[in-house]
């Protein structure tokens, strides 16, 4: 895979900003003996590619993620993470919670009801800020 050192580096910063110092190499060494482009793909072009884009606040693009997960309805290790990038860019709790309620006419009660119980124990630890 050809890649390109100034979006990584982009991506890699945002991306252990949002999930925490090592994140990156963890997620490598996860997709190291299925799919190594993976990573190289996520960190680049999603992170640094999409995510460092202006326009919106990390805390606006992670609410959003949340909520396609919620939508989803499978994406629960996703749906995890992404709340917990939430925190760490500044979402709170009541605004994690709100935007996965908002979604109860659209993506249904079962999908809302499951996601709130998935991240329940994110929510409910105290952060440190």
């Amino acid at each position: 895979m050809i890649t390109q050192p100034e979006l990584r580096q982009r991506g890699m910063t945002l991306f252990n900003e949002l999930y925490g110092d090592g994140a990156g190499e963890a997620l490598r060494q996860d997709m190291a003996d299925i799919c190594p482009d993976f990573t190289d793909i996520t960190i680049e072009w999603a992170m640094g590619g999409i995510m460092s884009r202006d326009g919106l606040a990390p805390m606006t693009r992670e609410l959003v993620v949340i909520a396609s997960c919620v939508t989803l309805g499978h994406t629960v290790p996703q749906l995890k993470a992404h709340t917990q990038a939430a925190l760490n860019a500044g979402a709170s709790r009541e605004q994690i919670i709100e935007t996965i309620l908002q979604l109860l006419f659209y993506a249904g009660g079962a999908a809302v009801r499951n996601a709130l119980v998935h991240v329940r124990d994110i929510l409910n630890t105290p952060q440190d800020k």
